[in-house]
């Protein structure tokens, strides 16, 4: 019972989560994969030590067996719910397209395994290879929460930078139906994608949109889907995650993310969720990793406390 255990104890795993490797036979009702990727970064690297650093601070919210105890309904979240750390992809450093087919390989398994996979990257572009494993699904949707749009083309001759996975992810995987955009700000705006994501259907939202009317942009979320819930550690404000590679002012809340997090999960089936771009070492207190940590907590909290 690793609950019992400072924070600091080691071995270090996801909330103090049984290691499993995928090479030995086991289910769960939730299962984490870490990603270390980050050769897809165009601005500052580092992500690729996030799953390490947010398997370190979530030592500090380990659930014990009855969960988390909910002071504002006096319930438990996460009750009875099995989690397992499944180890980290190991990637082939710059040849990007074996790193991606060891992604992809290795989320199908996952998903047999668990009710709920969770991916803890790594840069944004390891979410096109994860969607590569949803490709069995008729219709999927995405919820992105994320700064930028992540839809280009090329980016500097490039087709696979962290700028580009939903942009390949709608070219390879024929289920993607819609992919809905929340917190989009920025000076640099690409201008094809966002023609490319608007002639595609795509619903943008940008962050002082939330901030205006939070209620309207709830309403505008996919009802009765399966949903893929993409979370880049970007779209929070600076101030309050700051270890990211491409951080944009006026950002959201933790509190208007989570809101967001919990009427996408309260109104569809969540079938996958990544958390993506922290970069821990551009964050000395620690803080952005405990946030991203105590972020994973409470989406698996929300999850596990449906009916």
């Amino acid at each position: 019972m690793r609950h019992l255990e400072l924070a600091f104890t080691g071995p270090a795993t996801f909330l103090k989560a049984p290691h499993r490797p995928l090479s030995e036979p086991w289910t769960a009702d939730v299962g984490f994969l870490g990603l270390p990727y980050d050769f897809a970064v165009g601005y500052r690297p580092g992500a690729r030590f996030a799953p390490n650093a947010l398997r370190e601070a979530s030592g500090r919210y380990a659930p014990g067996p009855e969960g988390y105890f909910d002071l504002e309904t006096e319930t438990y979240r996460l009750q009875d719910v099995s989690l397992v750390d499944a180890g980290d992809v190991d990637p082939a450093q710059l040849e990007y397209a074996e790193s991606f087919r060891r992604i992809t390989e290795t989320a199908r398994e996952l998903r047999k395994r668990v009710r709920l996979p969770v991916f803890v990257g790594g840069d944004h572009s390891v979410t096109y290879p994860v969607l590569r494993a949803y490709d069995d699904l008729e219709e999927l949707y995405v919820v992105q929460l994320d700064a930028h749009l992540d839809f280009s083309d090329l980016r500097n001759a490039t087709r696979y930078a962290n700028s580009s996975p939903f942009r390949r992810a709608v070219e390879d995987v024929p289920g993607l139906r819609h992919i809905t955009v929340i917190g989009l700000r920025g000076l640099r705006t690409n201008p094809e994608a966002y023609r490319a994501a608007k002639e595609r259907g795509h619903t943008l939202i940008p962050a002082t949109k939330v901030r205006q009317n939070l209620s309207e942009v709830l309403a505008q979320l996919p009802q009765g889907k399966k949903i893929y819930l993409s979370f880049d550690a970007d779209v929070l404000d600076p101030s309050i995650l700051p270890g990211t590679s491409s951080p944009e002012v006026e950002g959201l809340t933790y509190g208007e993310a989570m809101q967001v997090v919990r009427q996408t999960i309260a109104q569809n089936e969540l079938v996958g969720f990544d958390f993506v771009e922290l970069t821990p070492g551009l964050d000395s207190s620690g803080l952005s990793s405990l946030v991203g940590a105590r972020l994973l907590a409470e989406v698996l909290a929300v999850w596990g406390h449906l009916p």
